[in-house]
């Protein structure tokens, strides 16, 4: 429980804060009925009930959830590596190969770095363009959090369309929702 409250807390702490006044309050996440614990036992993440999830079983570990138009990948790794050297690798994690894609991303922030549950964290969000639409969608906001600490790395990569983003504060209700909700098991 104080990991998750930990995690928590680093995805409201590292949210950019809007400078803007009038903005709608935020909404509180929806429900998330179904646990899923990863294959190596190590985390475990919360999703809508008709969300589909699968795990390539590789090392390192990887875990998609999708559902409700978007992707949340998790990559873990038994074993502590370079910090900010698996939060670049992770960055580059694409919804398609880097070459059905234009080369250059517009960041909404990058690097911002904290810790949590005694980890080391970094978190950056951007905007791919897919050369063809996935999911009906070329441009898609890309937000990537990276833990590293007491001998483990994990990456959480939450994909949305960069309309959908734009445009629903239940999605991104949704989607702070799944990443508030992961569990780290040591």
């Amino acid at each position: 429980m104080k990991d998750l409250a930990q995690l928590a807390f680093l995805v409201a702490l590292l949210v950019p804060v809007p400078v803007w006044a009038g903005k709608a309050p935020k909404l509180a996440p929806p429900d998330l009925p179904k646990e899923h614990v990863c294959p190596s036992k190590a985390f475990s993440f919360r999703t809508p009930a008709d969300w589909k999830v699968e795990s390539a079983g590789t090392s390192p570990e990887i875990v998609q959830a999708q559902g409700d138009s978007v992707v949340v990948r998790f990559l873990h790794r038994g074993q502590e590596v370079g910090f900010d050297g698996l939060h670049v690798d992770c960055m580059q994690e694409r919804l398609a190969s880097p070459l059905d894609a234009e080369p250059q991303v517009e960041y909404e922030y990058d690097f911002v770095g904290g810790r949590v549950a005694g980890r080391r964290a970094l978190d950056s969000a951007f905007r791919v363009v897919y050369d063809l639409p996935i999911q009906g969608s070329r441009e898609w906001r890309q937000r990537n959090i990276t833990l590293v600490g007491e001998g483990e790395s994990l990456c959480v990569i939450a994909f949305c369309p960069m309309k959908l983003w734009k445009k629903s504060p239940a999605t991104r209700a949704l989607l702070d929702g799944v990443l508030a909700s992961i569990t780290l098991q040591r």
